[in-house]
């Protein structure tokens, strides 16, 4: 897994920048885009672990930075990561990666809900909690506190209440959450969601938008060498 990031976050080196190829209003042309400098090993160590989705040996890998608290994000979650699922994480063609970029001076609370999926995480719970703080984003994203809206994510799954609660009043993972906020940032990462898919050989390639016709023309035609 670490090579993978090491590969797609270092593709081609151009004096101080570091070029990926993004696709672009629906485009098959594929065009590069300088995302400056980014970080060491130690930057893309810190971001670890990152949660996949599907098959980690997939061939096809699709990173994916988000914020919790972000309606776009949401809608990816519920609209479109479903339809990534059935053509390509289920059949084992691709994984998805999800990394942490919650917008803190848009979002104040989706730094803690980073932090809540996480905690569910460290009982094994992660995807579920993932789910379930999007599909219920609309109600606790307007409130004053979402910290007790999350530990009740927490009883609805049936997690170990203390465990989980010792876990979100902590600042356990705050670390981690930051780390893979700094890497998207070194990444040129400035709206959520953002993209990337990477199909081995190398090249890594930044997607214009975040419907699945995008990741799906993003595939055929990288694939393709279009």
């Amino acid at each position: 897994m670490k090579n993978f990031y090491i590969i797609i976050l270092a593709v081609a080196v151009i004096g101080a920048g570091v070029v990926f190829y993004a696709i672009r209003g629906g485009s098959p042309a594929l065009e590069p885009v300088d995302l400056g400098e980014l970080g060491n090993a130690e930057m893309l160590e810190l971001a670890q672990p990152a949660h996949v989705f599907g098959d980690p040996d997939a061939p096809i890998t699709i990173m994916e930075f988000a914020d919790y608290q972000c309606a776009g994000c949401m809608r990816f979650a519920g609209l479109v990561k479903p339809q990534v699922d059935a053509a390509y994480i289920s059949t084992g063609r691709a994984r998805l990666v999800f990394h942490d970029f919650p917008l803190i001076n848009l979002h104040a609370h989706a730094f803690l809900a980073a932090r809540a999926a996480r905690c569910a995480g460290d009982q094994d719970r992660y995807a579920d909690y993932h789910d379930l703080v999007f599909d219920t984003q609309n109600g606790w994203s307007v409130m004053e506190s979402a910290t007790g809206h999350f530990k009740e994510l927490a009883t609805q799954l049936e997690l170990d209440a203390d465990a989980f609660n010792d876990c979100l009043d902590s600042d356990r993972h705050a670390d981690v959450v930051t780390a893979n906020m700094r890497l998207g940032q070194a990444a040129g990462v400035n709206s959520t969601p953002t993209l990337f898919i990477h199909l081995g050989g190398g090249q890594a390639y930044q997607l214009g938008g975040a419907g699945f016709l995008d990741i799906q023309r993003a595939i055929e035609s990288a694939g393709s060498g279009n």
